[in-house]
């Protein structure tokens, strides 16, 4: 089991190194784990101000834009279960439906890209 950061508000940097880390430990996508999708706050900024439903494919009926973040937390990077905190049953029951949402592997990959290129500039 490995335990890594996942989600729309992890760097570029900490996605590569868990994903070199998987690799070199053989650890399946299935037991990785991901953790603080949030970045521990979903009702704070960024979530706000930004709609990571355009990460969904398909009909996302209606999903919320936390839903729709906790959904690609799995594909940031990729992981067999995402590990959240809540006190709330209502948070907890709509985190537990959009599991079931479609991801738009080619936007999620487009943004992967530019993470990698974004770092690459300011490394330079």
């Amino acid at each position: 089991m490995l335990m890594v950061r996942s989600g729309l508000l992890v760097g570029h940097e900490v996605l590569a190194a868990g994903e070199v880390l998987a690799r070199s430990w053989s650890v399946p996508a299935e037991r990785r784990w991901g953790m603080s999708p949030f970045g521990g706050d979903p009702v704070s900024p960024p979530w706000g101000r930004t709609d990571p439903r355009l990460f969904l494919t398909g009909a996302t009926g209606e999903a919320t834009a936390v839903q729709a973040a906790f959904r690609v937390a799995f594909e940031l990077p990729s992981v067999g279960a995402v590990v959240v905190g809540t006190d709330r049953p209502d948070h907890l029951h709509g985190l537990v439906d959009a599991t079931g949402l479609a991801v738009d592997a080619d936007r999620v990959a487009g943004y992967r890209r530019l993470l990698g290129e974004r770092a690459a500039r300011q490394s330079r």
